[in-house]
């Protein structure tokens, strides 16, 4: 059998590729990295996750960090290290920081939502760097476009933090949620510090480019040319 044919035969059968050990050894990295801040600091799990799920990768936090950070807030020490964590997510936002800011807007939403009701003024403070993300443009190199899905959860967050009639309907909504998943005993039981670990890294192997975290970024984010860039 010559080179090319063992070659062609190694692809087939599924060898990894160069990008795929990369990204393998990016990740084992980054579970030591977290292992030894865990042993060697005061970072606690929970303050693991939630920079975790506010990082600057494309995958955000999805469903079950989202529940378990907002079930976490509750609780007023887990709270602080909660909110500290996004407040300085948020104050780095810019042009070369804006997933960060994204994916923290994604956390402030479900807290507003799901969370105490305090978190309507903890994040008062943060109306102006808000604001300026509604003029925020980019667009990837595949073509999708960022810059709405960031204008548009900003909107959403703004009118939650208005504390009128939104918020009063949005948590509603989701307190009727939880009561019918309450009834097939999803969350009868509280997260312990293993089971933040868990999800934290569980929940980071996200393949997608473009993850969409709820319909209404679903019905109005629109694919464009590839050929366009970001502003």
């Amino acid at each position: 059998m010559s080179m090319m044919s063992r070659n062609r035969s190694s692809i087939g059968m599924g060898t990894p590729s160069f990008l795929d050990l990369k990204k393998q050894a990016s990740f084992f990295f980054k579970e030591k990295l977290k292992t030894a801040r865990l042993a060697l600091t005061d970072v606690t799990p929970l303050q693991l996750m939630t920079e975790e799920a506010t990082d600057g990768e494309s995958c955000g936090p999805n469903t079950q960090t989202l529940g378990s950070i907002s079930k976490a807030a509750f609780e007023f020490e887990d709270y602080l290290q909660i909110v500290n964590v996004l407040h300085k997510r948020l104050a780095k936002f810019d042009q070369r920081n804006w997933r960060m800011a994204y994916n923290s807007l994604i956390v402030v939403e479900h807290l507003l939502t799901h969370g105490p009701e305090s978190v309507s003024d903890e994040f008062q403070g943060d109306k102006d760097v808000i604001s300026q993300m509604q003029t925020f443009q980019q667009i990837d190199e595949k073509g999708f476009n960022w810059g709405l899905s960031v204008r548009r959860k900003s909107e959403k967050v703004l009118k939650l933090l208005e504390k009128g009639d939104l918020l009063k309907e949005e948590r509603k909504r989701a307190r009727e949620l939880s009561r019918g998943i309450h009834g097939f005993g999803s969350f009868n039981r509280k997260s312990s510090k293993n089971d933040v670990l868990l999800e934290s890294s569980a929940y980071r192997k996200c393949n997608s480019n473009f993850t969409k975290y709820n319909e209404d970024d679903k019905e109005i984010n629109t694919m464009v040319s590839p050929n366009v860039t970001g502003h």
